[in-house]
This record gives structure tokens, C-alpha cells and sequence, in this order.
């Protein structure tokens, strides 16, 4: 009788299965998935001999692409730097 709550307890204790993102494929092109804080885009990339790989889909999580979180509304903004160059239209100088 014992057994049964061990048992169970050792199951709560595994860690959960990660979920797999959704399969990416023409169906899907153009959407986007949340993947690791990443918004990763489906799209289809060329493959090469250079890079060793076929033409296939694939979600686009670079580097460049936003994370998933929204920064919070009252996060202050930074002051916009003053240019140090000021660029006068032709004829408007005095002279």
C-alpha cells in the first residue's frame, strides 16, 4: 500500500516533457511561434553547397528576431542624443 504514493510521488518529481514546436511547411509559412523567448518566423530557406544542406522549411529564430515578451509599458525611454552635424538646405546662409 505504500508503494502507490512513492510511486506517485516520483512521477510529480520527473521533469515535464518539452513540447515540440509545431512542424514547419508551406501550410505555415509566414506565422510565427513563441520557441525559447525567441519569435521564431517559418519560412523557406535555400540550401547550398556551401552550407551542406538541402532546400527545406525552417523556423527563423536568429539573432534579430524580437524576443517574445513585450518590454513593460512604463519602462522610461531613452532621450533621443543631439546631432552633432546640422545640414543647411543651399541659399538659406547669409553671406
Amino acid at each position: 500500500m505504500r508503494r502507490v504514493p512513492a510511486l506517485l510521488l516520483v512521477l510529480v518529481a520527473l521533469p515535464a516533457a518539452a513540447q515540440e514546436p509545431p512542424a514547419c511547411g508551406p501550410a505555415r509559412e509566414g506565422q510565427v511561434a513563441c520557441q525559447e523567448n525567441r519569435l521564431c518566423l517559418c519560412r523557406f530557406e535555400r540550401g547550398g553547397s556551401l552550407a551542406g544542406r538541402p532546400d527545406r522549411w525552417a523556423w527563423d529564430c536568429g539573432p534579430l528576431r524580437p524576443d517574445c515578451a513585450a518590454p513593460p509599458a512604463d519602462l522610461p525611454r531613452a532621450p533621443m542624443p543631439v546631432p552633432e552635424v546640422i545640414i543647411v538646405p543651399q541659399g538659406t546662409l547669409p553671406r
